[in-house]
């Protein structure tokens, strides 16, 4: 069995499998709860501890899923090119609000850290936490932090964004579609793009351009609160 679980093509099936039970659930209960990314990712946790699969064995073929993260995002820049006209006529807010997400995720992160006693490692770790993982993991490398910290928080603000955009959105009241993609986009990165996506093809192309300006720019700014860390 453990050549079996060592192969990457266990770990693709794996990954492939509990994802579609999560869409199944989600499609079949209607319940915000039941997200897909939440239940692909309780299954898989309870699979590996279950039957006591090593990490390392199932990331064979795991990693090479997570190769696809980056191109699949790119592919947004589809959606981005529809809404160009718009997107020309409005740059200078996009800017702000881009710019205006990423110090508010990254100073209420060091700010939180330093308030909790968190060390540098945990610190840097969770900077990038609302860009999408493979800049995410380039700039926690990058700072000498904790990967799969990293990861894992990245996972996590997905999937809250994912679960509460719709809420908040209908809370503040917030009805231009492009400052809700942008929200979306610069606080939950991919999967709260998923969200924006359904929302309206507007508000999945503003967000879809968060995830790479916000990108940037906190790449920029995580070298820059290093000095304070």
């Amino acid at each position: 069995m453990s050549e079996l679980y060592a192969s990457p093509s266990f770990g693709i099936a794996l990954t492939v499998l509990v994802y579609w039970v999560g869409v199944k659930i989600q499609k079949k209960t209607g319940l915000v709860i039941c997200n897909n990314m939440i239940i692909a990712v309780g299954l898989l946790i309870a699979i590996l501890a279950v039957f006591h699969i090593p990490y390392d064995d199932y990331n064979q073929g795991g990693s090479i899923i997570n190769m696809f993260l980056g191109p699949a995002t790119a592919c947004l820049a589809v959606s981005i090119y529809s809404k160009i006209d718009l997107l020309k006529k409005n740059w200078l807010p996009v800017l702000v609000g881009c710019l205006v997400g990423v110090v508010t995720s990254v100073g209420s992160i060091l700010i939180m850290c330093r308030l909790f006693g968190l060390d540098r490692d945990m610190t840097v770790s969770l900077l990038p936490k609302s860009v999408t993982t493979p800049i995410a993991v380039a700039v926690s490398e990058g700072q000498n932090g904790m990967v799969a910290i990293t990861v894992a928080a990245v996972i996590i603000t997905g999937i809250l964004g994912n679960l509460i955009a719709p809420f908040l959105v209908k809370l503040f009241r917030i009805r231009d579609p492009l400052a809700v993609g942008l929200g979306i986009g610069a606080c939950s990165h991919a999967v709260g793009t998923a969200k924006a996506l359904e929302m309206g093809e507007t508000q999945g192309a503003m967000s879809g351009l968060a995830i790479g300006l916000c990108g940037i720019l906190t790449s920029v700014a995580a070298l820059f609160f290093n000095y304070l860390v």
